[in-house]
Formats: structure tokens, C-alpha cells, sequence
């Protein structure tokens, strides 16, 4: 778990030395990547608010999912991520925002979309936007844990690469 402290610890300086305010809109994590930001003192400084929209109904009221596109690619889907993302930049004061939503298990997982398979994707106000598809291995709290994780470390590899 340190290094899941110092990735956090990591991402709250990279986001203030950007002047970012970073957003998240969580499914199957829970709130844990707010939780880990909201853990590094001064967090105020770059960490706006958490959507935990882990109901279909709370992806659409919350944060502006369209029922059509849960309907056409279901609630792990990089198009409903994407709409998360953009939903909880627009419901916020954020600049940039993570969105996650998956499978950790044990059950509901198919063939199509087997335990461990998580959509991620991040956007900020400059129009920069990424998506991604993992499939992670383990129980439910090590496919959540690694899903924090990557979504933390695909932040920080962006933030990383974007400064000034």
C-alpha cells in the first residue's frame, strides 16, 4: 500500500504544479482513488470532489450518462467512461477528471466482459481525453486496488509529460 501513498503523494504535487483540480467519477473502485488523494495533506489545493456513481441511475442523474449508451455498450464500456469523465468535469469545478467503472468480482462477469475487465478515462478542460480497457487478475479487492492504481499512474504519466 506505500507505494499507492506515494503515487497519491506523487499526483498532488504533479496536479498543483499544473494548477489542475482534478475530479473523479468511480464505479466499481468505490470512491478509493478519492479516498487515496483525499489521504496527502493539502488535497484542497487539487482535489475538487468524488461522483461514487456505482447504479446506472446514478451515473445518469449524478453525472449526465445518456440511458442510450448504458442500453448500446453496458456500464463497463469505454464509451460510458467517456461520458463520465466529460459528465463529471461539466458537474464540477474540476479541470481534469478520471472516470473508472468495471467488473471486480466475484461474480458478474461474462465471456465478452470477463471478472477484472475496467474502463478507464481521463479528460481535462483543454480537450485532452484518454481511454483504456485492463483486465486485471486477483480477487476483488486486489482487481480494485490495481485499477486505483493504474488510473493514478496514467495521471501522473500525463501530468508527467505535459509540463511546462
Amino acid at each position: 500500500m506505500e507505494s499507492l501513498d506515494i503515487l497519491s503523494q506523487t499526483v498532488g504535487k504533479q496536479l498543483q504544479d499544473a494548477e489542475q483540480i482534478l475530479v473523479t467519477a468511480e464505479s466499481c473502485t468505490g470512491g478509493a482513488v478519492a479516498a487515496l488523494i483525499t489521504d496527502v495533506a493539502g488535497s484542497s489545493q487539487w482535489f475538487e470532489r468524488a461522483f461514487v456513481t456505482y447504479s446506472n441511475e446514478a451515473k445518469q442523474t449524478m453525472i449526465g450518462v445518456q440511458k442510450a449508451t448504458l442500453e448500446a455498450y453496458g456500464a463497463v464500456s469505454e464509451p460510458v467512461v467517456q461520458e463520465m469523465a466529460a459528465g463529471a468535469l461539466v458537474a464540477s469545478n474540476g479541470t481534469i477528471a478520471v472516470a473508472i467503472s468495471g467488473i471486480a468480482g466475484p461474480g458478474g462477469g461474462t465471456a465478452q466482459k470477463p471478472v477484472g475487465t475496467v474502463c478507464f478515462a481521463w479528460q481535462d478542460t483543454s480537450g485532452w481525453q484518454c481511454v483504456s480497457t485492463q483486465h486485471f487478475q486477483g480477487d476483488r479487492r486486489e482487481v480494485r486496488a490495481q485499477a486505483v492504481c493504474f488510473a493514478l499512474q496514467t495521471l501522473s504519466d500525463y501530468l508527467e509529460k505535459n509540463k511546462e
